[in-house]
């Protein structure tokens, strides 16, 4: 199953033999980033605000004084099940009187975080690597155009000063090589892309 990011906050509500469960997701970039989103959506008001997130393969959950395995965990399996990646999700509980069991906490945690991240509105995860190179100004507007015509690549912008054009590229990972063939083949190897530490200069 392909990876996918969501494109905005979502929340679903579900009750549970008189238990109240609120799910809210929504995209974040980072650690630092998912522990704003699980701090501005956690309601100090309700019993617990369990919560799980993932960026790449760094990920967290937590229970929230549910019995351990019970909340955090399940909401995180619901997350892993749908393919998304760079997600946050808060499930906010208020108790309605009856015990779940620990069964019924799984379901339930589970359940609404699944139901919430089945119904946002995703994208497909594209990674992406930036790169910089500079051109004569008579090679620019050739490169511009043969460049922003390619699906692969995601943004372009260039810069002028007095010795020639200074762009910055924003590409697909697994297009990196044919960027950077390119480039160096419409200006007869003028120009060269230069591209973080460990992505490849040229295609051999």
């Amino acid at each position: 199953m392909a990876t996918r990011l969501i494109l905005k906050t979502i929340m679903r509500e579900q009750i549970v033999k008189k238990s109240r469960f609120v799910a809210t997701a929504g995209s974040v970039a980072n650690e630092a980033e998912a522990r704003a989103f699980i701090a501005a959506h956690s309601d100090p008001s309700a019993n617990h605000n369990c919560w799980a997130w993932r960026v790449g393969q760094a990920y967290r959950f937590n229970d929230d004084g549910e019995s351990s395995g019970t909340a955090g965990k399940p909401i995180l399996q619901a997350l892993d099940g749908q393919a998304i990646d760079r997600v946050a999700i808060v499930v906010t509980r208020w108790f309605g009187g009856i015990l779940l069991g620990s069964g019924g906490l799984m379901r339930a945690y589970g359940g609404i975080a699944a139901i919430c991240l089945r119904e946002a509105e995703t994208v497909p995860f594209v990674e992406t690597v930036s790169g910089t190179f500079t051109c004569m100004f008579s090679d620019a507007p050739l490169l511009h155009a043969r460049l922003s015509a390619l699906p692969q690549v995601q943004a372009l912008n260039q810069a002028f000063a007095e010795d020639g054009a200074r762009m910055a590229i924003s590409v697909e990972k697994g297009a990196v090589g044919l960027i950077s063939d390119l480039v160096s083949d419409l200006t007869s190897g003028r120009s060269l892309v230069a591209w973080p530490d460990g992505a490849p200069a040229l295609r051999t």
